[in-house]
């Protein structure tokens, strides 16, 4: 069983995943903001792969992806520093990105890399349906990996369906159409998260985009397993010199019970 499997296994409510960019702040500072996390209660971690062009990031973390390749960050870089991680993290870690710096690495060498080191999921948005089915698929399979897809409020039931039976881990539902960091109608969210929960799903489904504090972590969780914060923990480190202090606070506010 996978660790992201076993993590649902023990705790099918409020699971808290939250989204880092490597190499931000600082090129090294990937590892203590994982530490960070896992320390202050995060279930699971979602650690972006900057990329220069991506389809689904909304401004921050569009910022936050052009200082880390100014910092130098790159998919060899970040497998470098990530080469002894299992030995301080044990919380499922994702990798999330976009086909183009994956393809010019070498898809099943980026698998590979990947599970080497200890990661648990892909999430790469661009990365059509029938493209995982006929090609790489069996790829990431074949690494152990799990690889979660998104649905939107758009996509059809039936679509729906298909990605969930394709999905490993959980479904990714996206609160809205849009990039994320954006703001959300939590009333209409709750509607379509009522709606997936209906189809009785395979998976898990963690709620992104838009989750930005508290009130919309619990929101989300009612009618979700979880949800994945991003683009407000990345605001939060903006020029903070105390990486552990901010990631506490933050976390802190967003786990608190009223």
């Amino acid at each position: 069983m996978s660790r992201i499997k076993e993590l649902f296994a023990q705790k099918n409510s409020r699971v808290l995943n939250v989204y880092c960019t490597a190499g931000y702040p600082e090129l090294n500072s990937t590892l203590e903001l994982m530490e960070a996390l896992q320390a202050n209660g995060a279930d699971l971690i979602e650690l972006g792969m900057p990329y220069s062009d991506p389809l689904a990031d909304g401004p921050v973390i569009q910022a936050s992806s052009s200082i880390a390749l100014e910092n130098g960050m790159t998919i060899a870089v970040l497998f470098e520093q990530l080469k002894d991680f299992r030995k301080n993290i044990q919380v499922p870690v994702i990798l999330m990105g976009y086909m183009n710096p994956v393809l010019q690495y070498g898809f099943e060498r980026f698998c590979r890399d990947a599970a080497a080191v200890g990661i648990d999921g892909l999430i790469l948005p661009d990365l059509p349906e029938f493209e995982f089915e006929t090609e790489y698929g069996t790829i990431i399979h074949k690494y152990g990996l799990d690889f979660i897809f998104l649905v939107t409020p758009e996509t059809t039931e039936a679509r729906v369906r298909k990605l969930d039976q394709l999905s490993g881990g959980f479904l990714y539902a996206v609160s809205s159409s849009s990039t994320t960091g954006g703001q959300k109608n939590m009333t209409n969210v709750s509607d379509y998260l009522q709606r997936l929960r209906g189809y009785g799903l395979h998976n898990p489904v963690l709620v992104g985009f838009g989750i930005k504090d508290k009130a919309g972590f619990d929101a989300a969780c009612e009618n979700a397993q979880g949800a994945i914060i991003g683009s407000a923990f990345i605001k939060a480190l903006e020029g903070t010199d105390n990486i552990q202090a901010t990631t506490k606070a933050f976390m802190e506010e967003v786990l608190s019970i009223s």
